[in-house]
């Protein structure tokens, strides 16, 4: 039984931030000398998440750098690991692939601790729907996220939104009270977290990770990282 919410993408704005880098290991350390404004430039983790034609498959499970294939038309089941930025599964074209990252908000006070931010490429007329899901460990339903993060392949130039929010946290009422409760990636109320990936005709859909916070509730708010 999957307990499914429907939601939509919320995109937000950039601000001054203080840009982090990347070490060897895939965790963050400070760059003092570099910082830059409204655009998205600096060091981060890259991700592609590639459609692969109907009648295509592709073999292998393990890991192969920044790239997952999903079906071109279909769904699949992207399943999250905690630790640092790393796909460990690059296959979903049979159904399932696995992606590791960290925890985004060890505190759940609403505020990141790295952001992502996407963008459609490829050619134009394809779309996707990524949303955020995770097993109740108490009687194994799926509590899926009110906010899906919807992505849509337009003519022109491509440009980045801010899907912290929808990619980051579950946000679902698992205690039947009527409102609605925030559980980040890894949070213990929910088990099993993983990024359910609808695609419909979406050839390249790309993720950026930046270190940089984001203040989930407060809309258009970049903080800088903790």
């Amino acid at each position: 039984m999957k307990k499914y919410l429907a939601g939509g993408l919320v995109g937000v704005g950039l601000a001054l931030f203080m840009f982090l880098v990347f070490d060897e290991s895939g965790g963050f350390t400070v760059d003092r000398n570099r910082s830059e404004a409204g655009n998205l430039s600096g060091s981060h983790y890259n991700l592609n998440i590639i459609g692969v034609p109907n009648g295509k498959s592709v073999s292998g499970t393990g890991s192969s750098g920044h790239r997952i294939f999903v079906p071109l038309v279909g769904s699949c089941r992207i399943n999250l690991a905690q630790g640092d930025f790393k796909v460990l599964d690059f296959n979903c074209t049979d159904g399932s692939s696995q992606f590791q990252l960290p925890n985004p908000d060890p505190d759940n006070d609403g505020l990141t601790v790295y952001s992502v931010w996407a963008r459609a490429l490829g050619k134009p007329g394809g779309s996707s729907t990524t949303t955020t899901c995770a097993k109740d460990p108490v009687d194994g339903a799926d509590y899926c996220s009110v906010y899906s993060m919807v992505q849509v392949r337009k003519k022109g130039q491509s440009s980045f939104s801010n899907v912290s929010k929808q990619l980051l946290y579950v946000y679902a009422d698992i205690d039947a009270d009527g409102v609605l409760d925030r559980m980040p990636l890894f949070d213990d109320r929910l088990q099993d977290y993983y990024w359910s990936y609808d695609n419909n005709g979406m050839r390249l859909m790309q993720l950026r990770f930046y270190p940089i916070g984001t203040n989930v509730e407060a809309g258009a708010t970049i903080q800088p990282i903790r």
